[in-house]
């Protein structure tokens, strides 16, 4: 494999497709424009099922006409924090976030260090024994790195006896290239 052509959504799109499999129930902590619950949809079909949390209507209406247009039905859209994801969701193979703002959208709002620790530890709580949560830090600009610092100081610092974290960053490109993080639960 190379990586001269790979980005952080298609690392963290291969690491889905070699882990989720049909039938099975994820989340898009952070529903954006759709297209991670579009891909989620499509990998878990139909007997799976992919929720979908955003704070911003425009996120959810946005994904609801990705989602429409493609024909998908096995979805649930839940305009709520992701750091609520417990009260809705009580297991999955998988948590995927997009941390940084909803693309095309007022930048004025973006996820933030403090809630975003929250947010991962209800995906820890929820993910299945062989599941794993998926991370796109995306950094830079006027608010990603006060959330990119707080959320891998909280990482770090996860016990290694319960969890792996990975970290993946193309450290020679230019600009602040999103990180990819991914955390599985050890057996």
């Amino acid at each position: 494999m190379t990586y001269y052509d790979k980005n952080t959504v298609k690392l963290s799109h291969e690491h889905m497709r070699c882990h989720i499999e049909k039938g099975n129930i994820v989340i898009d902590a952070t529903a954006g424009r759709g297209r991670d619950t579009l891909f989620l949809s499509e990998l878990v079909g139909e007997d799976g099922h992919v929720y979908a949390f955003d704070i911003q209507e425009e996120a959810i209406e946005s994904t609801k006409a990705l989602m429409e247009e493609n024909g998908k039905h096995n979805y649930t859209l839940i305009l709520d924090s992701h750091v609520n994801m417990r009260e809705h969701v009580k297991n999955a193979k998988a948590v995927v976030f997009n941390l940084g703002f909803l693309p095309g959208g007022d930048h004025s709002i973006f996820s933030h260090g403090d809630t975003s620790i929250k947010a991962i530890e209800a995906a820890l709580d929820i993910i299945d024994e062989d599941g794993f949560v998926s991370v796109c830090v995306y950094h830079g600009g006027d608010t990603g790195f006060e959330e990119r610092d707080t959320v891998l100081d909280y990482l770090e610092k996860l016990d290694q006896k319960k969890y792996t974290v990975m970290l993946q960053s193309f450290h020679n490109r230019q600009g602040y290239p999103p990180l990819f993080v991914i955390i599985e639960k050890n057996r």
